[in-house]
């Protein structure tokens, strides 16, 4: 199954290029659009809610919560439309089945809409180790497109029209995101005494696996088979080691742009609460 993934600047822009994507036969449930802060009169203003914990990989991700199931304006009968709060990020809308899942609520909203058939047909397309890459970019403002297809043909052509419509691709929004982290990276390792020029591939290699959703939370030691299984001999590098245990939430911050790193979000809400008042009863 291949994957066809577009960033877009605006909500509006994405949804035009979901409407192209559909003229190429790409099935409905086969495409999602997620938005950050989508404002409630760019929704129809009619679509039945329900209250619900979503289950899935947003409880991965440090937990995604609350949600709105029903019928998306502007797009077909029966598309889910899930609004879930994801940390570092705030409140997301999630069109489509792949967004849902992707954001905690595909198990919900594809058993009640499609059944459990059609959500292990969807699960295979979406993209989990690019997560940290959406999630930059929803934390941006930016608006994602995200379909999968069977067929290459297809997915070179959904490609195309992607980039006609405006979208900035994933190879490049993968650049920008290191490009982001980069001086603050390398200060770091310099400090430690490393050589990030010699060894910045294995360093952003370790990096990146400590984003992937299975292992945010997780020591290095914990997940090594799995590192091993994914990244062969280069999990044994120092340098991984050292870019794995900077991409998990530590006690420093670490902010690029103004906003908080994103290994940093789910430790930064714990402290936003504490300073709301809600320190542990031995801190009273």
């Amino acid at each position: 199954m291949k994957t066809v993934v577009g960033i877009f600047n605006s909500f509006a822009d994405a949804k035009r290029g979901a409407a192209m994507l559909r003229a190429l036969d790409i099935a409905e449930d086969r495409i999602s659009v997620i938005s950050p802060h989508t404002p409630e009169n760019e929704i129809e203003a009619n679509i039945p809610t329900s209250e619900t914990e979503q289950p899935g990989m947003g409880s991965a991700m440090g937990g995604a919560v609350g949600g709105a199931l029903g019928v998306a304006g502007g797009l077909q009968a029966g598309v889910i439309a899930a609004t879930t709060l994801v940390p570092g990020v705030g409140p997301v809308l999630a069109l489509g089945l792949i967004g849902a899942a992707l954001f905690g609520a595909g198990g919900a909203a594809a058993g009640a809409l499609a059944g459990k058939a059609v959500e292990d047909n969807i699960a295979g397309g979406v993209p989990r180790d690019e997560l940290h890459l959406y999630e930059d970019a929803l934390r941006k403002g930016r608006s994602i497109v995200i379909a999968v297809t069977d067929y290459d043909e297809v997915a070179d052509r959904a490609q195309v029209e992607l980039r006609r419509a405006g979208a900035e691709s994933i190879d490049a929004a993968r650049k920008d995101w290191w490009i982001g982290l980069r001086d603050a990276e390398e200060e770091h390792y310099r400090n430690q005494g490393g050589n990030f020029n010699v060894d910045e591939a294995a360093y952003r290699l370790g990096f990146e696996a400590a984003l992937h959703p299975d292992r945010r939370g997780k020591t290095y030691d914990s997940t090594l088979e799995s590192l091993r299984g994914k990244y062969a001999d280069s999990s044994a590098l120092e340098a991984f080691r050292h870019g794995y245990d900077r991409g998990q939430p530590g006690d420093h911050e670490r902010a690029v742009d103004g906003r908080p790193h994103p290994a940093d979000a789910d430790r930064n809400h714990v402290r936003r609460n504490r300073a709301a008042g809600q320190e542990r009863p031995a801190d009273r």
